[in-house]
């Protein structure tokens, strides 16, 4: 990897302390410097095992050494579009969607509230560890909820993703203990509609 391009951790788009009361400083700053920090390292760990080999011609164990790569990329990817999709409450942050993504959601939904009721369950019903996302269809250009377990199965290929939650129990362990369903309601207060319509 000498030379070449690494995975780097972004910066938060804004202070650690600017989601409270919905994400406290403890949670997001362990969130973004250690979880984050360790799918970046692993990704890059995991594409200089790869560059390792074919600088000396050995050949790698190239099962685990993908599937962990995917695990590790689906982590720092997710992570970087999640910190984007959020803002503090009144300062960008929460409320209703404007704009095109206002219009696709009435489209596609029938109305924001039957939409925020139906990713919300969806948030909610992610077996074990892993995302919900809204997404757009490259096909129809209609918009989609998609559930992600752990942070590379059940992915729709191609498909935009506008919109993350995070429903790993790093992401709200400390704030909510084991109460996902609190976590899901607050992150209606900091959702960043603006970044959405940026998306789209």
């Amino acid at each position: 990897m000498e030379g070449e391009a690494k995975y780097s951790l972004p910066d938060l788009p804004y202070a650690a302390d600017a989601l409270e009361p919905y994400i406290s400083k403890e949670q997001l700053t362990i969130h973004h410097d250690k979880h984050h920090m360790a799918y970046v390292n692993g990704a890059n760990a995991n594409l200089a095992a790869l560059d390792e080999g074919r600088k000396k011609g050995t050949d790698p164990n190239m099962k685990p050494v993908l599937k962990d790569l995917s695990w590790n990329f689906g982590g720092h990817y997710l992570h970087s579009l999640f910190w984007a999709n959020l803002a503090p409450a009144g300062k960008g942050g929460g409320g209703e969607p404007t704009g095109a993504a206002a219009e696709k959601i009435k489209t596609g939904f029938g109305s924001f509230a039957r939409f925020k009721a139906e990713f919300t369950q969806a948030a909610a019903s992610v077996e074990g560890s892993g995302w919900a996302a809204l997404i757009e269809c490259p096909l129809t250009k209609t918009l989609q909820i998609m559930q992600v377990e752990k942070h590379n199965t059940n992915v729709f290929p191609a498909c935009k993703v506008l919109m993350v939650l995070d429903l790993f129990e790093h992401a709200y362990y400390i704030d909510y203990k084991n109460d996902r369903g609190a976590f899901i309601g607050a992150f209606w207060n900091i959702v960043n509609w603006d970044e959405v319509n940026r998306r789209l």
